[in-house]
């Protein structure tokens, strides 16, 4: 019952901030920035309660795609709440809010019978370096997606609506690159933590997730090499930004859909 309402409340009060920031952008309604931090808290919370309810398991964790899933977009709508105290990163909320509270319903209405046991401290170290670097680098494909909008809107002088409420090109910009910036030194670290604590990284359950993680962390790499020797920005730096992510999506998600589909 209490994951029910966590869940319920959760998802009420995601699409509402979702709803209310994107009327702030398109200047229906004036920014009320305290209103979209109030209904993002409680949704917070309640998403909270629902990764710890549905997370916990009889000494072990349920990891399933659907927990995993709601574990990451917990995180992404934390982390967007705490950093946008200090930085304009709210407005991508528009489209991350409906995902969490998609993963809400995901977690609790298709749970995973998966139980994962024997976690070592650098197993936990692994997942979560892992589930960071998700987090940062889907905050980073969200920034890039609003640059995108921004982009397109300038160079085809639409200068009005949701171009004048975001912050300025550099400034998104610099934020999407914070963001990738963060992500990397916690996917890094995952792919260290990975070949030091997991057995047998190429064994052919892993192998797949091994090589797209690698592939996306190589991408990640270039993108960086190429923003700050290269001045790479605008549409390729969005385009590469939204690709390497794709990959990393794949590695986990991807791969363990298709396992869970074999095995029935």
């Amino acid at each position: 019952m209490l994951t029910l309402f966590s869940a319920l409340v959760a998802v009420v009060f995601y699409c509402t901030a979702a709803c209310r920031q994107m009327l702030s952008l398109t200047r229906r309604l004036p920014l009320r920035q305290g209103l979209v931090n109030a209904a993002s808290a409680l949704a917070v919370i309640g998403h909270g309660i629902v990764v710890y309810t549905t997370l916990r398991a009889h000494e072990g964790l349920h990891l399933g795609i659907s927990e995993t899933v709601s574990l990451v977009f917990f995180l992404i709508a934390t982390l967007l709440l705490l950093a946008s105290i200090k930085k304009p990163l709210m407005p991508a909320a528009v489209g991350l809010y409906p995902l969490a509270a998609l993963s809400v319903i995901g977690a609790v209405g298709f749970p995973q019978s998966s139980i994962e046991y024997g976690f070592t401290p650098g197993m936990l170290t692994h997942i979560a370096t892992s589930v960071l670097a998700y987090a940062l680098l889907i905050m980073a494909a969200g920034q890039a997606v609003l640059l995108g909008v921004q982009t397109h809107a300038l160079k085809h002088n639409h200068l009005r609506g949701i171009i004048q409420v975001l912050p300025p090109l550099t400034t998104m910009e610099r934020l999407m690159f914070e963001l990738i910036i963060y992500g990397m030194v916690c996917l890094t670290a995952s792919i260290i933590s990975g070949f030091l604590f997991i057995n047998d990284l190429f064994a052919q359950h892993l192998v797949h997730k091994t090589v797209l993680s690698l592939l996306a962390w190589v991408l990640f790499s270039i993108l960086l090499w190429g923003r700050y020797q290269r001045g790479w920005r605008g549409l390729w730096a969005i385009r590469w930004t939204l690709g390497a992510v794709i990959v990393l999506i794949l590695a986990y998600f991807g791969t363990r859909l298709i396992v869970q589909l074999l095995h029935g």
